[in-house]
C-alpha cells in the first residue's frame, strides 16, 4: 500500500496533510475555549452557536464546492480552501469580540466545505477500484488523527500564549497550501471524455443546495447518504453527551474521559490506515456497512448497562471502531457509483454529514435534559433501524476486481 501513498508525487500524502491540518485546527479550540469564554465574556449557549455556525456554513457551501471541484479542478479548490482555513485560524487568534469568533468559524466551515469534496474526489481520481478502499482509509485516518491530537497540541502550544495555537495553525495552513500548489498535480479527468461518457449527467450539477438534497433520492447512492446522515447524527449525539453522561452517572474525571476518547479514536485511526482495505476487499462494502451499523447500535445501548471503568472503555472503544470503519466504507461505496461525478457526490456526502452534525447535538442536548439515558436509546434505535434497512436495500453487485461495484448502476 506504500505505492498508493507515493504515486503521483505523493498525492495521497499531500491530501492527508491538508485534512490533518484542518481537523487539527478544529480540535485546537477544545482545551482553550474555557479561557476564551472567560476573556470575551461569552457563555455556553454562544459556544453551541459557534459549533452550529461552522456546520451550517459547511452545509450550505458543500454542494457548491462539489460542483466547483468538478468544473474548476480539485487542486485549485483545495488550495483555496487551505488559504481560507489559514485566514479563519488567524482571525480566531486575533478575536477580541464574539462576532469575530463567529466570522472565524463561518470561514472555517467554508474551508472545510471546499476541501472535503475536492480531496475525496481527488482520491477517487488517482486510485483504481482495487486501491479505492485503501485510499479512502488513509484519507479518513488523517481526519481522525487530526481530531485525536488537536486538543493535545492546542493545550501544549497554549503554554506559550493563549492565541499562539491559532497563529501556528494559520501558518501551517499557508505552508500546506503552497505545498499543494507547487507539488500536487491536477487530477480532474478530461471534460470532453466525461461528456461523451455521461451526456445526461451535467444538468444536476447546476441544482442549488435544497434541490440537490431533495432530488438525491433518485440517485443509486441515496441510501448511502441516509447512512452518512445517521452516522453523523449518531456520532454527534454520542460525543456531545458522553462527557456529561459519564460525569453524571459515574463521576468520571476529565482525565478519565480524555483517556477513553483518545484511545478509542487511536484504535479507529490505526484500523483505517492498516486493516481497512483488507476488511473491505475481504467482505465487501455492503456487508461491512451492515455489520458496523449493527455493532454501533448494540454497543451504544450497552453503554447504559455497564458500570466499571474497563467495561465502559471496552464498549466505547467498539463504538468508535465501528463508526471509524463505517465512515470510509460509505465513502468508498459512493465513489464507486459516482463515476465522473466524484466532486458532486462528495459534496452531497459533506452536506448530509453537516446535517447530522447540526441535528445530533441539538437533539442530544434536548433529550439529555429530559433523561440522561434517552440520547443513547434514540441513537441505538435509529442505528438498528438503519441496519434493518441496509439488509433490504440492493446497492448493486458485490465488489470484485473484474466488475466494479457501480457497473450494476450504469
Amino acid at each position: 500500500m506504500v505505492n498508493i501513498l507515493l504515486k503521483r508525487r505523493g498525492a495521497i500524502l499531500i491530501l492527508m496533510l491538508n485534512l490533518f491540518l484542518v481537523f487539527t485546527g478544529i480540535g485546537l479550540v477544545i482545551p482553550i475555549m474555557p479561557k476564551y469564554m472567560e476573556g470575551l465574556g461569552i457563555n455556553g449557549g454562544t459556544i453551541g452557536l459557534l459549533v452550529a455556525a461552522f456546520s451550517l456554513t459547511q452545509l450550505f457551501f458543500s454542494p457548491l464546492a462539489g460542483r466547483m471541484a468538478d468544473q474548476l479542478g480539485r487542486k485549485r479548490i483545495i488550495v483555496t480552501g487551505m488559504l481560507i482555513f489559514a485566514l479563519s485560524e488567524a482571525i480566531f487568534g486575533m478575536a477580541s469580540a464574539s462576532w469575530l469568533l463567529f466570522l472565524s468559524r463561518m470561514l472555517g466551515g467554508i474551508s472545510a466545505a471546499l476541501i472535503m469534496p475536492a480531496v475525496m474526489a481527488y482520491a477517487a481520481d488517482v486510485t483504481t477500484n482495487e486501491e479505492r478502499a485503501a485510499g479512502m482509509g488513509y484519507i479518513t485516518a488523517s481526519i481522525t488523527t487530526g481530531f485525536i491530537i488537536g486538543p493535545g497540541i492546542g493545550g501544549y502550544i497554549a503554554e506559550f500564549g493563549i492565541r499562539v495555537p491559532f497563529y501556528t495553525a494559520g501558518a501551517a495552513g499557508i505552508a500546506a497550501a503552497c505545498l499543494t500548489l507547487f507539488v500536487l498535480r491536477e487530477s480532474l479527468p478530461s471534460r470532453d471524455a466525461t461528456a461523451k461518457e455521461t451526456p445526461a449527467a451535467e444538468p444536476k450539477q447546476h441544482r442549488g443546495l435544497l434541490r440537490q438534497i431533495m432530488y438525491s433520492y433518485r440517485e443509486p447512492y441515496f441510501f448511502s447518504l441516509i447512512i452518512v446522515f445517521v452516522l453523523s447524527f449518531g456520532l454527534a449525539n454520542f460525543e456531545t453527551v458522553f462527557s456529561l453522561f459519564v460525569d453524571h452517572k459515574f463521576g468520571f474525571e476529565p482525565k478519565d474521559i480524555a483517556f477513553i476518547i483518545t484511545f478509542g479514536s487511536i484504535g479507529g485511526a490505526v484500523i483505517q490506515a492498516t486493516g481497512f482495505s483488507w476488511i473491505l476487499n475481504r467482505f465487501g462494502e455492503n456487508r461491512v456497512i451492515s455489520v458496523c451499523l449493527l455493532f454501533a447500535g448494540i454497543f451504544i445501548l450497552l453503554t447504559l448497562f455497564v458500570h466499571k471503568f474497563w467495561m465502559i472503555f471496552a464498549v466505547t472503544f467498539i463504538v468508535f471502531l465501528a463508526i471509524d470503519i463505517l465512515r470510509p466504507a460509505i465513502s468508498t461505496q459512493m465513489s464507486m457509483m459516482a463515476k465522473d461525478q466524484q466532486g458532486y457526490v462528495a459534496g452531497l456526502n459533506s452536506a448530509f454529514t453537516s446535517l447530522g452534525n447540526i441535528a445530533g447535538p441539538i437533539v442530544a442536548g434536548f433529550l439529555f435534559d429530559i433523561n440522561i439515558n434517552y440520547p443513547y436509546t434514540v441513537a441505538c434505535v435509529i442505528l438498528l433501524i438503519c441496519f434493518g434497512l441496509s439488509r433490504r436495500v440492493n446497492y448493486g453487485k458485490p465488489r470484485s476486481a473484474a466488475v466494479p461495484a457501480y457497473d450494476s448502476r450504469a
